[in-house]
């Protein structure tokens, strides 16, 4: 397990790349992400999945989020998206939505019990974007044992998940608790299903027709 400070220009550097070489060979990192930090693994590696989800100790029936460094990769992993779907993501990618789309049936991955969907995110965090375009797509999930408040700083990550993460990136705290909010997209109407920092009146102004969560 090695920690590398992000403030300092040089351990960044190193520890991208380092991030990047832990990823490919099948390892987990930990990354600051504009929301809370985040444990990650390869998106097409199943073991690599299946080792998050017991760093975590969460079972399939939570599958894990993939977050991806450009939007350019949407197409790629989920096909044709709605036309409300493409509005939230040009005015909120990067930024703290994720939303819930059906995957192209062509991709060799296995997140969990997905039923064929997939959790897409482009963080709005420089330091996460440079590992994402280094690796591709990765799985994240938030970085704490399940049960316990997501990590809002690195060593709370490693207090939790210690040495069963290979690197961790220290960028200091995320600015906020709150995590991102999510949309699912897989219907003819975009629904709330978790709301996050995205407020529902903001998500509104952008796709009128959205639906608020169903209460109870």
């Amino acid at each position: 397990m090695t920690m590398y400070d992000c403030h300092d220009p040089d351990q960044r550097a190193t520890g991208v790349r380092e991030a990047a070489y832990a990823v490919r060979r099948g390892d987990l990192v930990v990354l600051p992400t504009d929301t809370v930090y985040g444990i990650g693994a390869d998106a097409f590696t199943p073991s690599a999945v299946t080792a998050l989800l017991a760093a975590k100790g969460r079972g399939r029936d939570m599958p894990v989020p993939v977050l991806i460094g450009s939007r350019n990769v949407v197409e790629a992993l989920v096909g044709e998206l709605s036309e409300p779907a493409r509005r939230l993501i040009d005015v909120l990618w990067p930024g703290a939505l994720t939303i819930v789309a059906r995957h192209s049936p062509s991709l060799a991955w296995d997140l969990g019990d997905a039923r064929g969907t997939v959790a897409l995110r482009m963080p709005a965090d420089l330091i996460a974007l440079d590992v994402l375009k280094e690796t591709g797509p990765m799985a994240v999930s938030s970085a704490n044992r399940s049960g316990l408040p997501p990590a809002t700083t690195c060593a709370n990550a490693h207090a939790q998940l210690g040495d069963a993460v290979a690197v961790y990136l220290d960028g200091g705290p995320t600015t906020t608790a709150v995590p991102s909010s999510i949309v699912d997209v897989t219907g003819d109407v975009p629904v709330l299903v978790r709301p996050g920092w995205v407020t529902l009146e903001r998500l509104r102004e952008i796709v009128p027709e959205l639906a608020a969560p169903q209460s109870g």
